[in-house]
This record gives C-alpha cells, structure tokens and sequence, in this order.
C-alpha cells in the first residue's frame, strides 16, 4: 500500500505537488469512490485508480532535455493558442510536463519527464540544484553591482541566496553586456527580477546549465534524451544539494 499521490506521480500523471492537488479538487476516485484526502494509501496492483475519469497505467518512464525557443509557454495547453513546449516533442508518445519553467521570452535549456518521483526531487522547494544561465543586460554593471548579487539582493518575497556572476562579453557600443549568473533557487522569474534590482533588465535570458546537464550544441527547438549516467547524476546532485535556508545563513 502507498500513498495515492505517490503511485499517481509514478505513473506519469504529474509531480507529486500536483497530484496533490488534484486530489483536493475531487477528481481522483479509487475504485469508484472519490478520494480527497491526501493520506489516502491504495495497491496499484489492485486497486481501479482513476484521474479525471481516466485510469492510470505505469508508463515507460522517460527524461527529455528541450533547447526551448524564446516566445513559447512552458505548459500542457494555452488558451490563446500560443505555441507550447509539446509542439516540440514530436515522436514523444509519453506524456511529459516540465521540471520548473521558463518564462515565455526565455529560451534554453528545459527538462520534461513523465517520472513524478524524479521531478518532485529536483523541484522540491527545500532543495535546489544549481541552474545557470546567460543574461544579456542593459548596460555594462560595475563590479559592485555584480557583488551585490554574489551576496544576495532584496526582492519582494525576500532575500536571494548568493548567486555566482560573472562577466562574459561587454558591447559598449549596443551598451550591453552578457553577464553568467548560475542560482540555486526556482523562484518566479527570480533572474529577471535580480538583474532589475541592481538597474541592469535583462534583454535576452538563456539557460545554459541544470547542475552538471550541458546544453551544449543542442539547436533550439530541438530535444534528446537524457542518458543513464545524466539521470543518476541529476538525482545525486539533488540529494546532495544544500537547504537553501541553510545557504542564505551560511551567507
């Protein structure tokens, strides 16, 4: 017997959090009955489960890394018609969602997986694995500003935890300049919002990195599967990983 949102997150159906919520919202049943309460444990070798109507089978289990095209949503479905990261996910007969997001002018690299365990490991609010990104900013900031985000800035839903920064290319002429910014946060927007705190906006954000997962020559709008060893290592990596309380105190 285990949890039902445990058995629903390994089948595919989304993270853990998620069938969490779906459970609240009455549209899980375990052999024709409702179930809402989230200590709920059921055999999935022997129960009916059903979501939204729907029962839920084990599916292979897979973990893709996209290069996601600046101006596309990092969601199942849009109602404006807007183009979404499963456009791109051509041959993909699983049903995957995203491991966190990226904002609908940010382009780079996204991990998509139908594994709830795996996708609540590196998404749990309490852990995070380092992210890095490419930020392209209005003028050139000076290294005090830089610093500022080396030791945490002030936003409103509080303190960041120290980010590693550092310069990449600087165009006086455009008056810009491309700053590397690795985080070990997930918070909204959170570069973006950074980079405002100090007067520099970013132009263009790109995410190069998800803990040691390169995106390398991966062409944007194209994916590939993550291999063994990249999988074993991510789940290493957030095992491992710091509270992020206790990095912003050890700052």
């Amino acid at each position: 017997m285990e949890r039902l949102q445990k058995i629903m997150a390994q089948a595919g159906i989304a993270s853990r959090r998620k069938c969490e919520e779906l459970i609240l919202q009455g549209k899980v049943q375990v052999n024709g009955e409702t179930v809402t309460a989230l200590g709920t444990k059921a055999d999935p070798d022997q129960d009916m489960i059903t979501v939204a109507g729907k029962p839920i089978k084990n599916e292979k289990k897979v973990y893709i890394m996209l290069n996601k095209p600046k101006g596309v949503i990092t969601s199942a479905s849009d109602p404006e018609g807007r183009k979404i990261v499963s456009d791109y996910l051509k041959g993909v007969k699983e049903r995957v969602y995203p491991i966190g997001r990226l904002d609908y002018d940010t382009e780079g690299l996204l991990l998509l997986t139908n594994d709830g365990e795996f996708a609540n490991l590196l998404s749990h609010p309490k852990y995070h694995v380092p992210k890095t990104y490419l930020a392209t900013v209005k003028g050139v900031p000076h290294g005090t500003e830089l610093d500022k985000l080396r030791q945490g800035v002030m936003l409103e839903d509080g303190m960041t935890s120290p980010a590693e920064v550092e310069y990449k290319d600087v165009d006086p002429d455009n008056k810009q300049s491309v700053i590397s910014i690795t985080i070990h946060e997930g918070r909204n927007r959170q570069v973006r919002r950074m980079f405002e705190a100090i007067s520099h906006p970013v132009i263009r954000l790109k995410r190069i990195s998800y803990g040691d997962l390169l995106l390398q020559n991966l062409k944007r709008g194209l994916y590939r599967h993550l291999t063994a060893d990249e999988i074993n290592t991510l789940r290493q990596m957030a095992k491992s990983a710091k509270p992020e309380g206790s990095q912003r105190r050890k700052s």
